[in-house]
């Protein structure tokens, strides 16, 4: 699949987890931003305006939930609308309800299979009006 043009924020604590995100987007044709801390999404967020969040759940001090909702909470003119996934290790059924009740619109476990994350990358923006092709 072909991301070219999607611009897209990843946000992880661990940098390993991080460039393995970042590698896969970037491979097909993503613009990829990646931040390591709460603060530093928060700022891509409003500045580089991303058209898709991929991030981590499990994060020290601040989780992946709160950070959706702080997002949120800047608003649409602020880049708070951006459509988000959720990447986790927590695979069970109430994980998954969790982080779609929390406003994310995919949970993907880990470890990734980069055709999923791809595809649902592409997905994601294919209902946000960021031309995809395949």
């Amino acid at each position: 699949m072909d991301l070219t043009g999607v611009k897209v924020l990843v946000v992880d604590d661990n940098g390993d987890a991080r460039m393995l995100v970042q590698r896969m987007l970037e491979g097909c044709g993503a613009i990829v931003t990646t931040a390591a801390t709460v603060g530093d999404a928060l700022f891509a967020v409003e500045h580089v305006r991303p058209h898709v969040l991929v991030s981590d759940v499990a994060m020290p001090e601040v989780d992946g939930y709160e950070l959706l909702r702080r997002i949120r909470a800047l608003g649409q003119s602020r880049g708070g609308g951006v459509p988000a996934i959720a990447l986790t290790a927590f695979a069970r059924s109430e994980d998954r309800l969790r982080a779609l009740r929390a406003g994310f619109l995919h949970h993907i476990a880990k470890p990734l299979e980069p055709s999923q994350l791809v595809a649902t990358v592409a997905s994601v923006v294919g209902r946000t009006g960021v031309p995809v092709r395949e």
